[in-house]
């Protein structure tokens, strides 16, 4: 490996800047743990957000320049975060009515923020003659850096810099129409063939195209590619010479159920028992559930890729056909009608807790209370929360899926989770049964919470196979 090594990561998340999925996770722990190499140098730059963690920090403007977008002529600051209180260096790219929102998404005009942020930041490094050994772009958000590196004159001065791709989902893809080629900086047009994917500019497939080497967040997920990805199935064969999988790892620092300061109760492996026994019971006291019974929880986003359309039969199903003897908490949001559906039931059932919304520390509190996770996933590229609740001594109960099928082996098989195989209601009761046969049997259920939490998903084996990467590609 080279001695020393610059390594930018671009991002629309970070944690804990900007979370709305594992993006973040893995952007806010993987440079700090590729920093604690010797002679690596990783950052992060990402857009600037007008949020809470702005405001407590201290940032030095490092640049303070313009861009011409088409017509228009946009200012690019870019703000340095002063004490790199996250491990690594933080740059924010701040645009003016564009890069300054309250979130990474959701606006009308994405298209055109994302080609901003992309353009505002290879114009910085290249007005400043800053050349890094690696740009990681990760997701399509960044996936035209690798393109306008090589094909646009006006960052010549970068032509030849290294640039890897990940995708930690593909289902997103970034698509938009020709017409917004003309915000893109003037490129070489006979090269507008690495843009197209269908008759449109699909910035996941460019990054593809033009990066050195993309990885996939686990092996099982890029095997999954092959056969279905949005479309692009054929285009990841032709290129399957530079694809690697590279399952993510989980910062150990922040989730540590011995020191976590979200959690109630403190405990290792010695006392995890007890211990977890006493989280639990301090939740459900909370939420008017019954401690003695077992916990199931579902953490996450209520979209159909997660499986969260199975939920509100799930939780009906199983509370009458368990005769009432278990719990089900959920904690999260997104589709109306999964949400409304399940608001019904927690007004029905005093089996059942709801709490709506995205929520940091509920999160680690649950992970450390409940029993069981459940992860019915259609789609799960790596998966952390596998991880967490591993970590924290719940026993996953998972879809034989993606990353999903890398981390959790069934117990029947000697591993430490409950697999089932098709994304169905019944599918996933006949799993939650399985676990609750396993409750009742006190040594194996303390068996298999001191397996899950001597698991090791620390980030140093996935950031030592990035570093490789970048040597090699």
């Amino acid at each position: 490996m080279e001695n020393h090594m610059t390594i930018y990561h671009l991002s629309t998340e970070c944690y804990p800047v900007a979370k709305v999925g594992g993006l973040a996770d893995v952007v806010g722990a993987l440079p700090k743990y590729q920093n604690k190499v010797e002679g690596i140098d990783a950052k992060v730059v990402m857009p600037w957000y007008n949020k809470s963690f702005i405001y407590n920090h201290e940032f030095d403007i490092v640049f303070d320049g313009f861009i011409h977008q088409g017509p228009n002529m946009l200012q690019v600051q870019v703000l340095k975060e002063k004490t790199n209180v996250l491990g690594f260096e933080l740059f924010m790219v701040k645009i003016p009515g564009l890069l300054d929102r309250e979130n990474p998404y959701g606006y009308s005009d994405e298209s055109f923020q994302f080609i901003a942020f992309q353009h505002g930041v290879l114009h910085w490094l290249s007005a400043m003659e800053i050349r890094p050994d690696v740009l990681h772009c990760h997701d399509y958000h960044t996936g035209l850096v690798p393109f306008m590196v090589e094909h646009c004159p006006d960052f010549a001065f970068l032509k030849g810099v290294k640039t890897i791709g990940t995708i930690h989902n593909g289902e997103y893809q970034g698509n938009m129409n020709w017409e917004m080629a003309k915000y893109i900086p003037s490129f070489d047009y006979y090269k507008w063939g690495l843009l197209d994917w269908k008759g449109q500019i699909n910035p996941l497939a460019t990054m593809i195209k033009c990066c050195n080497a993309f990885t996939t967040v686990s092996e099982g997920y890029l095997e999954e590619l092959f056969i279905s990805f949005r479309g692009l199935e054929s285009l990841v064969r032709q290129e399957f010479g530079k694809a690697y999988g590279i399952i993510n790892g989980i910062d150990s620092e922040v989730w540590d159920p011995a020191t976590d300061p979200m959690l109630d109760f403190n405990y290792s492996i010695k006392n995890a028992v007890e211990l977890k026994k006493k989280n639990k019971e301090k939740i459900c006291k909370e939420y008017n559930l019954k401690p003695e019974l077992p916990l199931f929880a579902f953490i996450g986003r209520f979209a159909k890729e997660k499986g969260a359309d199975l939920l509100p039969d799930m939780v009906w199903k199983s509370i009458k056909q368990s005769y009432g003897a278990l719990n089900v908490i959920v904690l999260g949001s997104g589709d109306p009608y999964i949400e409304n559906k399940l608001k019904e039931y927690d007004a029905t059932y005093t089996n059942f807790a709801l709490d709506l919304g995205y929520k940091e520390q509920l999160s680690h509190k649950i992970y450390a209370s409940a029993d069981f996770l459940l992860m019915p996933s259609r789609v799960e590229p790596c998966g952390l929360n596998q991880m967490y609740s591993m970590r924290y001594g719940t026993i996953p109960v998972v879809r034989y899926t993606g990353g999903l099928k890398d981390t959790v082996a069934d117990i029947s098989t000697g591993g430490a989770g409950i697999n089932f195989a098709f994304p169905g209601v019944d599918d996933m009761i006949h799993a939650m049964n399985r676990a609750l046969s396993l409750y009742n049997q006190k040594e194996l259920m303390t068996d298999l919470i001191h397996a899950n939490m001597n698991f090791d998903f620390a980030w140093e084996k996935s950031a030592e196979k990035y570093l490789q990467l970048y040597s090699n590609s």
